[in-house]
């Protein structure tokens, strides 16, 4: 399967941005799907994650309120609303698929990664 980003770019502090994710090549409808980001000189850590069915969704402590995960299984398609955006958010975000789904928040269970997309928030 492979996954595209888009939807990144330019932000001041305290706007919003909305990040997609589309997959192309098998139906990701089963698969639990994330959104992992890198900041310069940082490692990669987990933002969100969302189940098959959308049922259930986790977030990292830091997003937590401000960002919203969601699924389009029909579109193939995954969407990270990103609200009240902060200059600690700058980094690239990458969407992920993990097959079977039983480790949302550990990015090493992820199985497919798509190419990653810039975001940066300037205050």
């Amino acid at each position: 399967v492979q996954l595209q980003a888009s939807g990144g770019g330019l932000v001041q502090a305290g706007g919003s941005l909305r990040l997609s994710c589309t997959a192309s090549g098998r139906t990701i409808s089963t698969y639990l799907m994330g959104w992992i980001r890198q900041a310069p000189g940082k490692e990669r850590e987990f933002v969100a994650a969302i189940n098959w069915n959308g049922g259930s969704t986790y977030y990292a402590d830091s997003v937590k309120g401000r960002f919203t995960i969601s699924r389009d299984n029909a579109k193939n398609t995954v969407y990270l609303q990103m609200n009240s955006l902060k200059p600690e958010d700058t980094a690239v975000y990458y969407c992920a698929a993990q097959i079977n789904g039983l480790g949302p928040d550990n990015i090493s269970f992820y199985d497919y990664w798509g190419q990653g997309t810039q975001v940066t928030v300037s205050s």
